[in-house]
């Protein structure tokens, strides 16, 4: 056997001798009949692994060669998949089964058979009697400004804060989370990278730049920026797509047309202030309700919906009435108005802004003033939502904070302070699903998400916990999510 690469390396005459065409040197065993009776091996268990898509066991066989595929892999499309030994949590239910086992094929849900009755044809993976669990969602999410400062995403070149946003997709996929609801934030292209497997990272409902009213919370303005002419060239955060501004409902109109186009799968509008932005009160109540009507309708043309950026209950009684479907924060409302997003089946989009060690980083005085305003207000958003019965998904809004993604998973596990904790992981999973079905036609995927169902995307999480007891295991997802599925493809396999 001629020498191998490392060796001849390592050995500057290795090659040119003839003694060694056909012997290995001395400490070289790379023709010896074990080490290629390891190398076949190693083929045959390369071939299986492909047809699981196990990128981590992949990399894993080729780590001690230096060496790893510049590829996921995906199933077999001839051959499905069984997981097997295991407890379901559908996405839907109250309580575990031990009953199904989960068969996939062409990344979907195939059928849940009972346990023991699937194909034999079917390639096998042994839970070893853990739960399964749907990929997580997040609802509220910026796909592109969540891994930068506020600084870098107002002025950094747009190259590199896609090329960060890439990076932070990966992480967000090896937490869990196979699926997001980005509400803002030229995510377009990032979507399209990772549906084409160029980079990693969840499937992403874009809602495109967040439309907003000049002095909105969508306008990033500079003062030294103010008055804008007729002619003049649009700001930076418009140029991007972070932002677009609009004035009246024909602008209005202009700017959600705009973001339909580029494939928005639900447009996002500021209907009042917030605490990132450094010049709208948190209590002004922005857009009048007939450029939010403009806005519902040109939605409604293709199929879809508006979500609001909104606190303040008269906010969200005229987003209401204009037609808007979900509610994002709101945590500042009243009572009344709760009532109202229940009687008019208004999603209430809720995130556990509660002034701790999660909180995004707010060093201006008046901005942690009404960080805490927003954390007395959640206890009482969790409440009420329960009382009146509206429809609640779960988001973080991690927002232009590098060090936040650690903190994700925690996140949602820290909702068993309002619910039990089967309920709080329905609100990531199958509730958050039912809330991404309303984009209707303009949904970018081909089945439900959110649930392990027949038809369902195979997004599946194999989770060293017991979610029918505590979701604390969902704070280090690095030791207890011992498996990634996405779309019928393993992303990280570690049983």
């Amino acid at each position: 056997m001629a020498a191998c690469a490392r060796c001849a390396a390592a050995t500057p005459h290795h090659a040119e001798s003839s003694h060694h065409a056909t012997a290995a040197p001395s400490g070289c065993r790379c023709g010896a009949p074990t080490t290629l009776a390891a190398f076949r091996r190693i083929e045959a268990d390369l071939t299986r692994r492909q047809m699981l898509g196990g990128t981590a066991a992949t990399l894993g066989l080729f780590a001690g060669f230096g060496l790893a595929p510049g590829r996921l892999r995906a199933e077999d499309p001839g051959r499905p998949l069984l997981l097997t030994n295991l407890r379901l949590f559908d996405g839907k239910a109250s309580a575990l089964r031990e009953d199904v086992d989960i068969l996939v094929q062409d990344g979907r849900i195939l059928d849940l058979p009972q346990r023991g009755q699937g194909p034999e044809e079917a390639e096998r993976i042994d839970c070893g009697g853990r739960a399964v669990i749907p990929g997580l969602i997040d609802c509220h999410w910026h796909a592109t400004l969540v891994g930068v400062s506020e600084l870098t995403a107002l002025t950094a070149p747009i190259a590199y804060v896609h090329l960060v946003a890439a990076q932070s997709a990966a992480d967000t996929l090896r937490r869990g989370f196979t699926t997001v609801r980005d509400v803002g934030g030229p995510a377009f292209a990032l979507k399209r990278a990772i549906d084409e497997g160029v980079v990693e990272g969840p499937r992403i409902f874009a809602s495109g730049a967040m439309i907003s009213q000049t002095s909105g919370h969508g306008d990033f303005r500079m003062l030294s920026e103010v008055p804008r002419a007729a002619g003049d060239p649009l700001s930076y955060t418009e140029r991007v797509g972070v932002a677009a501004l609009a004035d009246g409902p024909d602008q209005v109109l202009l700017r959600v047309r705009e973001q339909l186009m580029q494939g928005a799968s639900q447009i996002k509008m500021m209907a009042g202030g917030g605490v990132s932005s450094h010049y709208d009160p948190l209590d002004s109540i922005q857009y009048t309700e007939r450029e939010l009507r403009a806005g519902v309708e040109a939605a409604e043309d293709w199929g879809t919906y508006v979500c609001v950026h909104v606190y303040m209950a008269e906010g969200i009684k005229r987003a209401i009435r204009a037609g808007v479907k979900s509610i994002e924060h709101g945590q500042l409302t009243d009572e009344e108005t709760v009532r109202m997003m229940a009687g008019e089946g208004v999603w209430w989009s809720l995130q556990p802004f509660l002034d701790d060690e999660d909180a995004n980083p707010k060093p201006l005085p008046e901005q942690r003033r009404q960080q805490v305003m927003i954390a007395q207000g959640t206890e009482q958003a969790y409440e009420w939502s329960q009382k009146h019965d509206v429809r609640t998904a779960w988001g973080t809004d991690i927002l232009m904070n590098p060090a936040g993604g650690a903190t994700h998973g925690r996140q949602l596990a820290k909702l068993t302070r309002f619910y039990d904790p089967l309920t709080a992981l329905r609100s990531a999973t199958g509730d958050a699903g039912d809330l991404l079905a309303l984009s209707g036609p303009r949904a970018p995927y081909p089945g439900a998400v959110g649930v392990i169902a027949p038809g369902a995307m195979a997004d599946l999480l194999v989770v060293e916990g017991d979610p029918a007891v505590s979701l604390d295991f969902l704070s280090d997802p690095d030791s207890n999510l011992r498996l990634i599925m996405k779309g019928g493809r393993i992303h990280k396999d570690e049983l």
